[in-house]
């Protein structure tokens, strides 16, 4: 297998996470989406990463796709069979997903040319983050998001979290969520959260 991404998008981050926890051996090539020699939409029409190029040169693309397959394939588990169990781990999924999407379209926006740029657009955004945040913290009442244990929920969160630590410490900083803040220091002694990060 290829995974073809960017390093410092959460999206591809998650994915790079859970294979570092299943140990499935999977080659990683480091494509930018936006730059002029990206190959990206070779393997996604869509132009976006994280893409998944199989053994038999099938693609998947979109990283909750990618997160199913590989999470069948041997190994532990992390999005459980259970579907009430499952339906919550995809809510947290969303919701660290909405994180990573606003979170990226402020950054997206801060490259364009300075005249360009539509400070309410990045407002709107930073209140999408914000509010996702909020909910975050009030959700996460317990050492881990769902069913006392490590799951998919957990993964999809850190990296959306590592995501703000890695773009926006100051700007964002994840002291405000006391809860999310300790969270987050601890799962980044994880093995596969430590060797999945990109230094700021």
């Amino acid at each position: 297998m290829k995974l073809i991404t960017s390093f410092t998008s959460p999206f591809g981050r998650k994915i790079r996470i859970l294979l570092i926890e299943k140990s499935l051996p999977c080659d990683v090539v480091e494509d930018i989406p936006w730059n002029a020699d990206t190959q990206t939409p070779n393997f996604n029409p869509l132009g976006k990463v994280p893409v998944l190029v199989l053994d038999d040169g099938e693609t998947l693309f979109d990283s909750r796709v990618i997160a199913e397959y590989l999470d069948a394939l041997p190994g532990p588990q992390f999005i459980p069979a259970d579907h009430a169990a499952r339906i919550r781990v995809k809510r947290w999924e969303a919701l660290a997903d909405g994180i990573g999407d606003a979170a990226a379209a402020i950054f997206i926006e801060r490259k364009r040319a300075p005249e360009k740029q539509s400070a309410e657009w990045i407002a709107r955004q930073r209140g999408k983050v914000e509010a996702a945040l909020d909910e975050a913290e009030r959700r996460l009442v317990g050492e881990w998001c769902e069913d006392n244990r490590y799951t998919w929920a957990d993964i999809t969160l850190a990296a959306a979290l590592g995501y703000l630590q890695l773009r926006y410490r100051e700007e964002i900083p994840l002291t405000r969520w006391p809860r999310l803040a300790a969270y987050i220091n601890r799962l980044n002694t994880r093995a596969s959260i430590a060797g999945s990060a990109v230094a700021g």
